[in-house]
C-alpha cells in the first residue's frame, strides 16, 4: 500500500507494483500539504481501477461541529466516485460514513492510537473493516492482537516515524496553532533540545534532536509479517517525491511477493541501499522488533541523510580524503554524486553544512580523494573526522526511470481467456482479471477450416497480442467441437474488444449513498436546557507532595495520575479517609500483555479517567466505577461525544485541538453537565514510546535493564528559546514531554460557566505542594468573589515559573478556528 501526494506518485505506485495507493483530498487529511482537488476524485479512481489498483481516501482528521456538513456531503461525493475505503480518525466520520454510504470500507487511521485487541473491537464495533495499528507494536504484540482479532490488520512497515503516538501530539497546537490532528504537523519533534537533569544541563555530544526518531525499514521482516496474516502493509511518504514511490513501492512488491511463494531471499544489499538513498534520516526496524531505546533516536540531525560514504581523514591541496564505510564497496562514490560533510561533533545546529556535487575521484593510499568545483565548498569549515554522507545518486535516476517515464504500462495485470468455438456458432471468449469478467463474441457463426482448424496455439498468439495495453495473457483454454475457423483478423478484432470493455466495467465502480443532509440532520442534535449548578472542582496530581496540598483543599474530586500504578492504594485511602472522592487515571496506551492493568483500575473501586478506546472497551460488559473520557479520546464534535456517552461514559473531557469557544459549543450540543473541561494544565505535547529517561540517562534498552531514572531524576527538555519542558514517565515507561508553560483558561470561564459547564479540572505537573495550593486557591477565589479572567490571569503568572499562555484555548477575534496565536505571559 503506497502513499500518493499527485499524480507523479500515483503513477509510480502503479508501475511499480502497488496493490493500494492511499491519498488525500485537499481537505480533511492528515496531510494538509499535499492531495488531490475533490474534482479530480474520479479520474483518480478511474485510473487506479482501469490498473487493478486500489485508492483509499485519507479522512483522517478530527471534524468541528461547524465542519460536519462539509465532513458529509464529502463523504457523499467520495462514495459515488467510487473509492475502496476512506481512512478515518474521527468517530463522528465513521458513524456518519455508515449512515451515508453503507457499502463503503471504513478503515480506522493509526491516529485511533489502537494498539491492543480491545482498541480493535472497539473500532470494529463502530464499524470499521480495518484498523491500521499504532507503528509502536512490536511483531509479537502484533501477533497477539492477529491471534485474538477476526478484523483485518495494517500497519506501517517503511517510512518517517512520529516520536508521539499519531493522534497523541498536541505540539503543534500548543506552540503554533498547527494542530496535527487537522493535517497541520510543524514537527516540532524535529528541533534540537537541551537535556535538563535535576535543574542541571547534560551535555550530550552529537545527540542533540532527542526527540527525532530514524525511519521505519522493514524489509528484513516481511516474511515473518506475511505469515502472521497482516492485510495490508503500508508505505509512508505523502510528502515524498515520485522517485521514493517507485523505489519503495517495488522492493516491497518483491518481498511480499518471494514471501507469499515461500522463497526464501536474503535483502538484496542494492536494493537496501538504494532505500537508504532516496530517503532515510537512519533506517531500522525499531519498535517492530522490540524495545530497545538505545536505538530508535540517534539524535545527530532531524533531515534526510542518504548513505554514510565514510569520514574525512585529511583534508589537503583542495582535495578532502576520506576513509570509506562499508557501503563504498556495495554502490561506490563517483563524480556526480552529492554528498554533505556532516558535523555534528563540533558545529551548533544553526549552521549550515558544507557540500555539493563530486566533480573528480581518485584512490589514492585506500582513501577515497575528492574534489570538488571552483568555490562549491569550503574546505576551511570542514574537519578530520567528519562524516561524509551522499545525498545524492544520480544512478537512482536511472533505477525509477521505468516506473516514472514508461511509454507503455511496466505493471500488467494477468489476463486468464477462455474460449469456446463450434462450426456454425458464434465465437464466444470470456476474458478475466481478478473478479472482472467480459464475454466478447463474434458478429457471426465461425465456419469449418479447409486447412487449419482453430487451436490454443494460434489464439495464443493473436490473444496474447496485449503489448500497450495493461494485461498480461497467463492461460487460455479452449472449448472447440469440429473444425472451426477463424480469421486473425477477426480475433484481433475481439481481443480489442475485450480490452476496452475490461478497462470500461474495471473503471465503473460506484456506491450507492443516502442523502448527506438528511443523515446529517437525524444525527445532528439540539441545544441542550443549561444546568445551573455551583462550579465543581477536580484536581489531578502526580506527586504524593501535590496529594497533601490537594486534600487540604477539599475539592469534589481528587485523580490520582501517578508512575507508580501499582502503588496507588495507600493514596487511595489517605483520599478517603479524608472524606473525599477518589479517582485513578488510566495509562493513554494499553499494549498486549497489559490486561492486568485493567482489572487493577477496577478493582480500585473509585471513578477511572479513561484515556484510551481499549480500555473503554475492555470495561462497557464489567462492573466498574464511573469512567469519565478524557481528551486523549479525541472527541472534537458532538457526534462523537454522543458516541462515547453511548459506549459508558458519564463525563467527557473535549480533545485539546478546540479552543474555549468551540468547547463552549460542544457543552451546549452535547450536555454541559458532561463535560468536564481542564482549566489549568502543562498541555501534554508529546506521548510517546520512546523513553528519554532510558535512552539519555543510563546504559539499558527497556525497563528490565535501564535502572529506572524516571523515579530518581527530574527532567525537562529545554528548546531553543530556553522554555524547559517536563518529561514524566508513565506505569508502562511511556514519555509524556509537557509544554513550558501552563495552559490557563482565565479568560473563557465565564463563557464555560453560561453554557452549563460546572466541572471544571485542574492538573499538575511538576509543581510544588504551594503551588498546587495557589493556583487552586486562585481559581475557587475567581468563581467565588467574581473575580475577573485578566485578574485571574495575573495572579495565575506569578505562580507558574515559566508563564502561562492561553495556548489551544485561545479564541482569535476573526481568524479561522482552526488558528490561534501564541500567546505567553512572562
Amino acid at each position: 500500500m503506497s502513499p500518493a501526494g499527485y499524480w507523479p506518485q500515483l503513477r509510480a505506485a502503479i508501475e511499480a507494483g502497488a496493490d493500494a495507493v492511499y491519498f488525500g483530498l485537499k481537505h480533511f487529511t492528515a496531510r494538509a500539504k499535499v492531495g488531490f482537488d475533490p474534482e479530480e476524485l474520479p479520474e483518480v479512481m478511474r485510473t487506479l481501477h482501469r490498473r487493478g489498483v486500489k485508492g483509499y481516501v485519507t479522512f483522517n482528521t478530527l471534524v468541528f461541529d461547524n465542519e460536519l456538513s462539509d465532513a458529509a456531503h464529502a463523504l457523499e461525493s467520495i462514495a459515488e466516485a467510487g473509492a475502496d475505503s476512506i481512512i478515518v480518525q474521527d468517530w463522528a466520520v465513521v458513524k456518519l460514513a455508515r449512515q451515508i454510504a453503507p457499502d463503503l470500507n471504513i478503515h480506522g487511521s493509526t491516529q485511533m492510537s489502537i494498539t491492543s485487541a480491545q482498541g480493535v473491537r472497539f473500532a470494529q464495533n463502530l464499524g470499521v473493516c480495518r484498523v491500521v495499528m499504532a507503528r509502536e507494536l512490536s511483531l509479537d504484540e502484533v501477533r497477539a492482537i492477529r491471534a485474538a482479532v477476526d478484523c483485518e490488520l495494517e500497519m506501517f512497515v517503511h517510512g518517517a516515524l512520529c516520536v508521539s503516538y499519531s493522534g497523541q501530539c498536541f505540539s503543534s497546537e500548543a506552540w503554533g496553532g498547527r494542530s496535527a490532528n487537522r493535517g497541520q504537523c510543524a514537527q516540532a519533534c524535529r528541533l534540537p533540545y537541551d537535556l535538563m537533569v535535576d535543574g542541571k544541563h547534560q551535555p550530550l555530544a552529537d545527540a542533540r534532536y532527542l526527540l527525532s526518531p530514524g525511519d521505519l525499514y522493514a524489509l528484513r521482516q516481511i516474511p515473518e509479517i506475511v505469515r502472521i496474516g497482516i492485510s495490508a502493509l503500508k508505505i509512508e511518504g505523502r510528502y515524498k517525491d515520485a522517485d521514493y514511490v517507485a523505489l519503495t513501492t517495488r522492493a516491497y512488491r518483491q518481498a511480499v511477493d518471494e514471501a507469499w511463494m515461500g522463497i526464501a531471499q536474503p535483502v538484496d544489499p542494492v536494493t537496501e541501499l538504494q532505500l537508504e538513498q532516496v530517503y532515510s534520516r537512519g533506517l531500522g526496524p525499531h519498535f517492530i522488533s522490540g524495545t530497545n531505546h538505545q536505538t530508535v533516536v540517534n539524535g545527530r540531525a532531524p533531515r534526510h541523510r542518504g548513505v554514510l560514504m565514510g569520514r574525512v581523514a585529511r583534508i589537503s591541496d583542495g582535495a578532502i580524503a576520506i576513509e570509506p564505510a562499508a557501503a563504498h564497496s556495495v554502490a561506490p562514490l563517483k563524480p556526480g554524486d552529492g554528498v554533505v560533510f556532516d558535523a555534528a561533533d563540533w558545529r551548533s545546529p544553526q549552521e549550515s553544512e558544507e557540500g555539493g556535487r563530486v566533480f573528480e575521484l581518485a584512490v589514492r593510499e585506500g582513501k577515497l580523494e575528492l574534489r570538488f568545483g571552483n568555490s562549491a565548498i569550503d574546505a576551511s569549515r570542514i574537519r578530520r573526522g567528519d562524516l561524509v554522507w551522499r545525498t545524492h545518486d544520480p544512478d537512482l535516476d536511472k533505477a525509477v526511470r521505468p516506473f516514472l517515464e514508461a511509454a507503455a504500462p511496466v505493471r500488467k495485470q494477468l489476463v486468464s481467456v477462455r474460449v469456446t468455438a463450434r462450426e456454425g456458432a458464434p465465437l464466444e471468449a470470456e476474458w478475466r482479471v481478478g473478479d472482472v469478467t467480459v464475454t466478447v463474441r463474434s458478429p457471426e457463426p465461425l465456419g469449418a477450416a479447409r486447412n487449419r482448424g482453430l487451436d490454443v496455439d494460434f489464439l495464443r498468439e493473436q490473444f496474447g497480442r496485449l503489448g500497450n495495453t495493461p494485461y498480461e495473457l497467463v492461460s487460455l483454454d479452449l472449448d472447440v467441437a469440429g473444425a472451426p475457423f477463424a480469421p486473425s483478423s477477426l480475433l484481433n478484432q475481439l481481443r480489442r474488444s475485450a480490452v476496452e470493455r475490461l478497462q470500461e466495467k474495471q473503471a465503473a465502480t460506484h456506491i450507492e449513498t443516502h442523502d448527506a443532509a438528511a443523515v446529517l440532520a437525524r444525527l445532528e442534535g439540539s441545544p441542550q436546557a443549561v444546568p445551573t449548578a455551583p462550579a465543581q472542582w477536580h484536581l489531578l496530581v502526580r506527586t504524593a507532595e501535590q496529594l497533601e496540598a490537594a486534600i487540604e483543599l477539599r475539592p469534589k474530586t481528587i485523580t490520582l495520575d501517578y508512575l507508580d500504578l501499582y502503588g496507588l492504594r495507600p493514596s487511595l485511602e489517605r483520599i478517603r479517609a479524608a472524606g473525599l472522592q477518589p479517582r485513578v487515571a488510566s495509562p493513554r496506551v494499553l499494549k498486549p500483555g497489559e490486561e492486568r492493568i485493567a482489572d487493577f483500575l477496577v478493582s480500585c473501586d473509585c471513578p477511572i479517567l479513561v484515556r484510551s478506546a481499549g480500555l473503554l472497551n475492555a470495561l462497557r460488559n464489567r462492573p466498574h466505577a464511573a469512567l469519565i473520557g478524557d481528551f486523549s479520546l479525541n472527541a472534537a464534535n458532538a457526534i462523537s461525544a454522543a458516541e462515547l456517552f453511548d459506549l459508558g461514559l458519564s463525563v467527557l473531557t473535549p480533545t485539546h485541538d478546540l479552543n474555549a469557544a468551540q468547547v463552549a459549543d460542544l457543552a451546549r450540543y452535547a450536555g454541559a453537565h458532561r463535560i468536564e473541561a481542564v482549566v489549568f494544565h502543562h498541555l501534554p505535547v508529546f506521548h510517546t514510546e520512546h523513553c528519554v529517561f532510558c535512552r539519555f540517562l543510563s546504559t539499558g534498552t527497556s525497563y528490565l535493564d535501564c535502572g529506572r531514572p524516571c523515579e530518581k531524576h527530574r527532567v525537562s527538555l529545554r528548546d531553543a528559546s530556553g522554555r524547559e519542558h517536563p518529561v514524566m514517565a508513565d506505569v508502562g515507561c511511556r514519555n509524556t514531554v509537557f509544554g513550558a508553560e501552563a495552559q490557563q483558561a482565565a479568560m473563557h470561564l465565564d463563557d464555560w460557566r453560561e453554557a452549563g459547564i460546572r466541572h471544571f479540572r485542574i492538573e499538575f505537573a511538576h509543581q510544588s505542594a504551594a503551588q498546587v495550593t495557589s493556583v487552586a486557591r486562585a481559581f475557587e477565589e475567581a468563581v467565588g468573589r467574581g473575580r475577573t479572567g485578566r485578574e485571574l490571569a495575573q495572579a495565575l503568572r506569578r505562580i507558574a515559573p515559566q508563564g502561562v499562555t492561553e495556548g489551544s484555548l485561545f479564541v482569535p477575534d476573526d481568524a479561522p478556528e482552526s488558528a490561534f496565536t501564541l500567546t505567553v505571559l512572562q
